[in-house]
């Protein structure tokens, strides 16, 4: 895992996106608002217990830990080098960021979101089968062939901690927590 020290703490919301219905991909809206507890209002995966359709079916009573899913900007440039164009909101993000190294932020991790939302990592976000239904081939470019780091390069998942709205042009800041050094698990 690379040092704290040199992980960047401040970047910007690039776009934002919101679905009512399970779609991997999310139309991009002007804004979107966070609901402490809850997740982005309007948004299939909002609630405090698990809406991710498989996991709900079989455990609908436990926790929704993904509440939020955030992925880098970064990933897109990455993609169009291998042939693979795709815009922001279309991998399932609602936030989308410019500047931040969000696979490499530890367990715990607090994300301010514009003046008043904050955001609480609680893993990574594991790619399935459905990135490969949009795009052919695109699964095998969000793993991680590196021996270090994290195993995904689809984005993080997180809850809801202060409520807020969130719009492209907002900042990004990164609050690391001060006793955890656990790296993100897989979700």
């Amino acid at each position: 895992m690379q040092q704290a020290h040199a992980l960047s703490l401040g970047g910007t919301v690039v776009a934002v996106a919101a679905d009512r219905g399970h779609h991997l991909s999310k139309p991009p809206q002007d804004r979107i608002v966070l609901v402490e507890g809850h997740g982005v209002e309007g948004d299939a995966h909002a609630g405090p217990f698990v809406r991710h359709r498989y996991l709900a079916r079989r455990r609908p009573r436990l926790p929704n830990l993904r509440q939020v899913h955030l992925i880098r900007s970064e990933l897109f440039a990455s993609l169009s080098e291998a042939g693979f164009e795709v815009a922001a909101g279309e991998l399932g993000e609602n936030i989308t960021t410019a500047g931040l190294d969000l696979e490499l932020l530890p367990l715990g991790t607090l994300i301010q979101l514009g003046p008043a939302a904050v955001v609480e990592l609680t893993g990574l976000r594991t790619p399935c089968v459905l990135i490969d239904r949009f795009r052919a081939g695109l699964k095998r470019q969000v793993l991680s062939s590196a021996e270090t780091g994290p195993p995904f390069k689809s984005g993080v998942l997180g809850v809801v901690r202060a409520g807020g709205p969130v719009a492209a042009g907002d900042t990004a800041l990164i609050l690391l927590p001060s006793t955890s050094s656990r790296a993100l698990p897989a979700l």
